[in-house]
């Protein structure tokens, strides 16, 4: 058994298991992973979870590992074939929320007991609801029809179950106040209490309605859920309820296994989901951090040495920063996604996909405006309770002083929906201290939008309100109910702001701004397309100095397309090819104007949902995929399809979750088809479409690889991407992995020629992740801690753009990064992603990199050899692919 490496690790590779992936199944791929140069397994929750989930994220006992995935025994023999092969695990953990349903013990015993439960205290509800009905009660939304229907439909049903009697709500079990379970059972003949409470009988009505009445939890219409809640959710998502993990008792008791997992050498770091969702980001992550660092010495001498390697998940807007105070090795590595997405563009091409956007969908607004308007009907629509919850959480903090108390509910109400309107960022993190210099510079942002925005009335309540909310220390007031509501308004607020951002940004104007759909992914910003190379490199920079273990991705469960469709469609935006998209679009719009459908005295789909739907198809299409192939294309029909039905969902224009416009739909469904049906040349013109900037955006995805592998920080290579990654946002993107096909393309020793020949397999991206992932094992220490240089590229004294050049250092070792960017000039209609040094001088003109330390050096992706003194000309090292990876030998 080999031991670990101590420090950071060194490379993850996720995986997403579930019953039909589990840890034994995983187990059975770490020679693989071990083969490829992956340091550390980095496992999505393990947790025991709502029967059959596919995604660990709805947790209902924290004390036990899923069985589903073979429990506790079979996490210790994925740990043991790990620790074979010197490797580790990072657990991807869940503290924000938990399912709130069956098979949940805590949540279980709050719907028995009520305030009661030694649990009421865990989750966050409010006991205090306005509504006398729900007042003192927990809000159960699970009702599919009106509450009277429902119960004279049968569909809540008393039951008798062993020996105790229950209520059923279609399938679903809620347990009965033991007052009336006693009750019941002294009532006689259990058939005859079942007969009794028969609500399908006026007699039963009354008597089941009583009983319902007594109970500690209110049912109630599934859509009075956005509007009545009474419990904070993750997101709007009913079935998650939120702890209150910032209670001591709490946070114990749900990493109670985290931390004997970690004891016991079975795990070696986390990943912490959803930070921003906890009321004190900041003392979590520095509780746990403590609780972690105290476990190290009982930790066995086969595990790693060193601290726990812990990252956050979370969103930082542009020029945000993660708090050093939090202590964590960094985040997981959206920021990283957007500014390497960002580089493979090119802001030549800005212009005119603007101006293609807006011909094509009418719509003029840039995403920021769009971002906000689905901000103020997100508000409406999804988080209509948790705006009221934080709104009289504020007009209780006004009236709890007397100097602020003629202030009125509607009128904080206006207020604050402006202000979370125009909030810059997820959230901010003000305590007992009130907002920091970081903070406070945020919400003056907010506050001065806002404030063009508000009634001229309410401008001195929105003065108070953003003193309220941070801008006076909680802290220097004297101790009581003054403090206690501000404090309670804080905390509240502060909880709100970021799944309400996530929810208008994420989940609904990336589905409506449709500019270039490669920029419109998580963490990202649609209305910033390109990023030059100057600014790649500060902030290369800058994590190298403050986070050098940040998390580097570029695909993840929750990305809304691969890594490779977006680098595919990154091309789009290069001036050699927008002109060819343009043209190519408006013969597709003309051609396919027929299919077109009229719903609502509308076209469907709509001029915006058309466009989308083309970017989509260009993005995803297989490299394999040839138009007349009827199988492979149906199933590809049928992974676009669902994808397209989310997306119409997700803008919420046309249709939605809570109420699908079926006929749209299926209006769009239908053109979708059609497009792609037998006999239809537009599959034709859409894969040659797609051939002639298949190269260029391969390389776009080599580049992107490479960049992930050498820059300061930890790659994580998400499950299967080690071929081509055109997978859609979830499910697809969580879609089964051919490991077999892995398996024996990493075992065949295989030529760069053969590769590139057969490059539309995948097996040339994973030989490129392989040397790179080989080259990190080889010299830890120096991507670890060494410096990150950018080197400068000049072509007779200018410099040159379209080739990057850095050099990794650290005592004595040095490994240079040179890549070339932008290439469509050189690869569009290419039948092979080939690279030599006719393609360098096209591209980049006659130029030179300078500042590389003397030596010889060793190109990892071809194996060219040659001595440098301290310049080199890149026509002697970028073959045979666009990018070249040298290390001093």
């Amino acid at each position: 058994m080999s031991t670990p490496t101590p420090g950071p690790p060194r490379a993850l590779a996720r995986l997403q298991l579930h019953a039909s992936f589990t840890l034994d199944d995983a187990a059975d791929q770490v020679d693989y992973y071990a083969n490829l140069g992956v340091s550390h397994l980095y496992a999505s929750p393990l947790f025991a979870a709502r029967p059959g989930s596919r995604h660990g994220y709805d947790v209902i006992d924290y004390h036990r590992i899923n069985p589903e995935l073979g429990g506790e025994p079979a996490l210790r023999r994925l740990v043991e074939r790990l620790r074979t092969h010197g490797m580790g695990l990072v657990l991807d953990i869940v503290p924000n929320h938990m399912f709130a349903g069956p098979g949940n013990a805590w949540w279980t015993d709050v719907l028995r007991h009520g305030r009661a439960s030694h649990y009421a205290g865990y989750f966050d509800i409010d006991w205090r609801s306005p509504d006398p009905l729900v007042r003192g009660h927990v809000l159960l939304p699970i009702l599919g029809k009106p509450y009277a229907q429902a119960l004279r439909d049968g569909d809540v049903r008393l039951v008798r179950e062993a020996r105790d009697y229950a209520l059923r709500v279609h399938d679903v079990p809620l347990p009965l106040a033991p007052s009336t379970i006693e009750s019941l059972g002294g009532a006689g003949d259990p058939s005859a209490v079942l007969a009794a409470h028969d609500a399908t009988r006026e007699s039963g009505f009354s008597a089941l309605h009583a009983l319902l009445e007594q109970q500690h939890y209110r049912l109630a219409l599934w859509k009075l859920a956005n509007d009545t809640v009474d419990y904070r959710r993750f997101f709007d998502i009913n079935e998650l309820a939120g702890l209150r993990m910032d209670r001591t008792r709490v946070f114990e008791d749900s990493h109670v296994l985290v931390f004997r997992l970690y004891a016991e050498g079975l795990i070696d770091g986390v990943r912490i989901d959803h930070v921003d969702g906890l009321a004190d980001p900041h003392r979590y992550c520095r509780q746990l951090r403590h609780r972690l660092r105290r476990l190290q010495r009982q930790r066995p001498a086969g595990a790693p040495r060193g601290p726990a390697y812990v990252v956050v998940e979370k969103i930082l807007a542009e020029g945000e920063r993660l708090r050093p105070a939090w202590r964590m090795d960094g985040t997981t590595g959206y920021e990283f996604m957007d500014q390497v997405g960002a580089l493979l563009h090119e802001g030549a091409g800005e212009g005119m996909l603007t101006e293609l956007w807006q011909a094509v969908s009418g719509e003029r607004a840039d995403f920021a405006t769009v971002a906000r308007v689905a901000r103020r009907q997100i508000l409406v629509d999804s988080f209509e309770a948790e705006l009221d919850r934080t709104a009289r959480a504020l007009f209780d903090a006004a009236r709890a002083d007397v100097a602020t108390r003629d202030v009125s509910l509607p009128a904080i109400r206006r207020v604050l929906v402006e202000l979370l309107v125009h909030f810059p960022v997820y959230r901010t993190y003000a305590g007992g201290l009130g907002r920091d210099a970081v903070d406070e510079a945020v919400f003056q942002q907010a506050y001065a939008r806002a404030r063009r925005h508000v009634r001229i009335e309410d401008r001195e309540l929105l003065a108070d309100v953003a003193a309220w909310l941070g801008g006076q220390a909680p802290r220097g007031l004297p101790p009581g109910r003054v403090r206690q509501a501000r404090e309670r308004a804080m905390r509240i607020f502060q909880q709100a702001t970021s799944p309400m951002a996530a929810k208008a940004v994420e989940d609904t104007a990336c589905y409506r701004y449709g500019r270039l759909l490669s920029r419109n992914e998580v963490g990202a910003d649609p209305g910033h397309l390109a990023l030059d190379i100057p600014s790649f490199h500060a902030l290369c920079e800058e994590r190298a100095r403050e986070y050098p273990h940040n998390l580097l991705a570029t695909a993840t469960h929750d990305h809304k397309r691969g890594e490779d469709a977006r680098a595919r469609l990154a091309v789009l935006s290069q001036a050699a090819v927008a002109p060819h998209w343009a043209g190519t679009v408006g013969q597709w719009r003309t051609r396919n104007a027929s299919l077109r459908l009229s719903v609502d005295d509308a076209p469907a789909p709509s001029a915006a949902d058309e466009y989308m739907l083309y970017q989509t198809l260009v993005g995803a299409w297989p490299l394999q995929l040839a138009p007349d192939d009827a199988r492979v294309l149906d199933a590809f029909l049928e992974r676009v399809a669902q994808w397209q039905r989310k997306a119409l969902r997700e803008a919420k224009r046309r249709s939605r979750w809570s109420r699908p416009n079926e006929p749209y739909e299926e209006a769009c469904e239908r053109f979708l088809a059609t497009l792609l049906a037998p006999g239809n040349d537009f599959a034709t013109g859409l894969h040659a479409f797609v051939q002639r900037i298949a190269a260029a955006g391969a390389a776009n995805g080599l580049l992107q690889a490479t960049l992930r592998l050498a820059s300061p920080g930890v790659p994580d290579t998400y499950q299967g991407t080690e071929f081509w990654d055109f997978s859609l946002v979830d499910p697809d993107n969580r879609r089964p992995v051919d490991f077999d096909a892995r398996r024996a393309s990493l075992a065949a020793e295989t030529s760069w020629d053969a590769l590139l020949q057969d490059w539309r397999r995948g097996p040339l991206k994973q030989r490129v992740l392989r040397e790179l992932l080989q080259l990190r094992m080889r010299r830890p220490a120096l991507f670890a801690r060494g410096a990150y240089r950018p080197l400068a590229v000049e072509a007779e004294g200018q410099p040159c753009e379209r080739l990057l050049a850095f050099e990794r250092r650290l005592d004595g070792e040095s490994v240079v990064v040179l890549a070339a960017r932008h290439h469509a000039s050189v690869l569009l209609d290419a039948a092979v992603p080939r690279w030599d040094a006719q393609a360098t001088v096209t591209l980049a003109g006659r130029c030179r990199v300078h500042g590389m330390a003397a030596g010889r050096y060793r190109n990892v992706l071809g194996g060219q050899e040659q001595a440098v003194n301290e310049a080199i000309d890149p026509r002697d090292w970028l073959s045979p692919l666009p990018i070249a990876v040298l290390e001093r030998i």
